[in-house]
């Protein structure tokens, strides 16, 4: 499986750093200038260090990087955090930079675009934006988080949430909520489902 990620200048460098870790496979990535800035104020790292994660790293002003062009296939992009101005500009067509260029040829070759907006509020614009892009093909995922595991610290809170990321890539994310109930999930346990126990836990 090979993975582009791009790490662009919105706030969520941690998600970005967990995602490199757990996906598996074949990973370049392409940090922007802001997403530098980003990694050193959030968590005190530069680009560099996420060296051990992938097989190399592509400057963002380099529009003669492999995936410039839709003859270097890959299995997904994901940009992870993206901020809304790198979701404006893909929504335009603007390809000024290797991550925005990238997202062009994603979209035009029909390869798997993952775009992991953070942003709140929402501006009206900006909820356009997205719709566009998603009607070209592109996943929009915010960056949300579930609770229904009860995560307890914040590292189990981001891992969460990149969790569900994997299988939108193409990798296995482990089992889903309540998978138990499934007859094809064999990782755990049979149980009987009785859903007025549920309901009444509910209540």
């Amino acid at each position: 499986m090979r993975v582009l990620v791009g790490i662009s200048g919105a706030s969520g460098a941690v998600f970005a750093v967990d995602f490199l870790k757990r996906c598996p496979g074949e990973k370049y990535l392409v940090v922007s200038d802001w997403g530098k800035a980003l990694l050193k104020d959030e968590l005190d790292m530069s680009y560099k260090d996420l060296a051990p994660y992938v097989e190399a790293t592509f400057r963002d002003n380099d529009l003669a990087a492999p995936f410039s062009s839709g003859t270097n296939r890959y299995d997904a992009y994901i940009i992870l955090p993206c901020s809304a101005s790198t979701l404006a500009k893909i929504a335009f067509g603007i390809g000024d930079t290797l991550i925005t260029r990238s997202a062009q040829v994603a979209l035009k070759e029909r390869m798997r675009l993952i775009l992991c907006v953070r942003e709140t509020p929402l501006s009206t614009g900006m909820l356009e934006n997205a719709l566009k892009v998603s009607r070209e093909g592109a996943i929009i995922a915010p960056i949300m988080p579930p609770f229904y595991g009860r995560p307890e610290t914040i590292d189990e809170m981001v891992a969460a949430y990149t969790k569900k990321l994997l299988p939108l890539v193409g990798a296995d994310g482990g089992p889903g909520w309540r998978a138990e109930l499934l007859g094809e999930d064999q990782r755990r346990p049979r149980i009987e489902y009785d859903p007025d126990s549920t309901m009444h836990e509910m209540e």
